[in-house]
């Protein structure tokens, strides 16, 4: 494993450089990457108040102190990043004119500064006139939803974002150093995307002891978000460019976190699991930058009520993994050999292919979903057949569609497929019946 982790590391460096510190006791880094940005900061604190952040919160504002930043705190956004939580943030961004925001917590609170920073820097007018929004929604988050969007409008208005410093404390969506901001509108309960380049935080600071202390319902869902992260992105790099990158990149993670995660679970204290779980869903994060994800990710969106995230692309990544088993042939032998090599398959694994290859990752990955205590069902999770409904229709939100883009096979929701692919994949992660599942050739 020292040579994974080394590997993960040298990945990492090579990606970020210097805009990113990661590793044990770097936490007092923040100061430092905040001054290179700016001398007045607006800190966006998650779980404000609560022990657990105190000490974090403490490290945070006396390096700030110590470079001479001056900062003001406020409370971050509550789990999933609620849209009224994003124009909260957006409001104090407007009201303090920070020079830097810094967003210290998990990936809500990271995603909700990134969308207050763009709610914050255009006007309606400028918004209006780039994206064609009207009236109605120009003062509002939903038309940055979709693919580029924020650039389109910082282009058009020449106006520049403020800096991000992201200060993670979970090991989970990689927020900390992504393009994404997942916003939620809690009325429907559904979670929606913004998707670009431009809100990728200027710096990020992980230092993972913090996670020492981390719930273990969050650390475990954590580690399944960042497996999902890597495994749909790898399914659908199939013919693309990256791919090569693409699979030393899924390699690493996918080791890292299946032999993490059941460690932490054991020993919430075992600080070499807890650097494999940092490390993995850091690879995690960075997979969602060479692609995206797909059905999975997806699907979580309208399960918010039930399911947490993780969870949630942990029940359907099994299905969607037999659904595409024509396209993805090398990265099944590459996850089978990891799953075995873990004792989530018992069987042998040299000489399947084709379906049957598929089947048994899927079934290795369900039983390690099991191993942790999670459910193997969306049946089970408590997920309703109104909410297989609403999946369904998000799947033909035209600002949804790159994740039905982002497949193996690409679907179509003109064409039918959603209704002829994805529909069936549903109802047996619904029921756990792998049979139902039709083959996307």
């Amino acid at each position: 494993m020292e040579r994974v982790i080394e590997n993960a590391r040298n990945l990492l460096q090579a990606w970020k450089g210097s805009s990113y510190v990661f590793g044990f006791d770097v936490l007092g880094k923040v100061g430092d990457c905040a001054a290179q940005h700016g001398k007045r900061a607006l800190l966006m604190v998650a779980d404000l108040g609560e022990p657990w952040m105190a000490g974090t919160l403490q490290t945070v504002t006396d390096s700030l102190k110590a470079r001479g930043v001056d900062f003001e705190i406020i409370t971050g956004a509550g789990p999933n990043a609620p849209r009224e939580d994003v124009y909260r943030l957006a409001l104090h961004v407007s009201r303090t004119r920070p020079e830097v925001i810094i967003a210290l917590g998990g990936g809500s609170t990271i995603d909700a500064a990134k969308g207050a920073n763009v709610l914050a820097t255009f006007s309606p007018a400028d918004v209006k006139k780039a994206l064609q929004a009207p009236e109605s929604a120009a003062s509002t988050v939903d038309p940055y939803f979709g693919v580029g969007n924020v650039t389109k409008v910082k282009s058009q208005a020449a106006k520049s974002l403020l800096p991000v410093i992201a200060v993670q404390t979970a090991a989970s969506s990689g927020a900390h150093l992504t393009k994404y901001s997942n916003i939620t509108d809690p009325v429907t309960g559904q979670k929606k995307l913004i998707v670009d380049e431009a809100i990728v935080p200027k710096a990020a600071v992980f230092d993972y002891r913090v996670t020492l202390g981390s719930p273990m319902n969050l650390t475990l869902d954590g580690g399944l978000d960042g497996i999902a992260h890597a495994w749909e992105v790898f399914m659908g790099a199939t013919g693309q460019a990256y791919y090569p990158q693409m699979k030393e990149v899924a390699d690493a993670c996918l080791k890292l976190i299946i032999y993490g995660l059941p460690k932490v679970k054991e020993n919430p204290q075992d600080q070499q699991a807890r650097l494999c779980l940092g490390l993995g869903t850091d690879l995690g994060g960075y997979s969602i930058m060479i692609g995206g994800t797909s059905g999975p990710h997806l699907g979580s969106f309208s399960l918010i009520d039930v399911l947490t995230h993780g969870r949630a692309c942990a029940i359907l990544n099994p299905y969607y993994t037999v659904l595409f088993a024509p396209k993805i042939q090398d990265q099944l032998a590459l996850f089978a050999k990891i799953l075995q090599e873990g004792g989530f398959i018992k069987g042998k694994t040299e000489g399947k292919k084709g379906r049957a290859l598929a089947m048994l990752v899927a079934k290795g990955m369900i039983q390690f979903s099991k191993v942790l205590g999670f459910p193997a069902t969306l049946a089970a999770a408590g997920v309703s057949r109104g909410h297989l409904k609403r999946m369904i229709t998000a799947a033909k939100d035209p600002q949804l569609k790159m994740k039905l883009q982002n497949m193996p096979t690409p679907m179509e929701a003109e064409r039918g497929d959603v209704d002829r692919l994805m529909k069936p994949t549903l109802e047996a992660a619904f029921s756990g019946d792998l049979d139902l599942i039709p083959t996307a050739a």
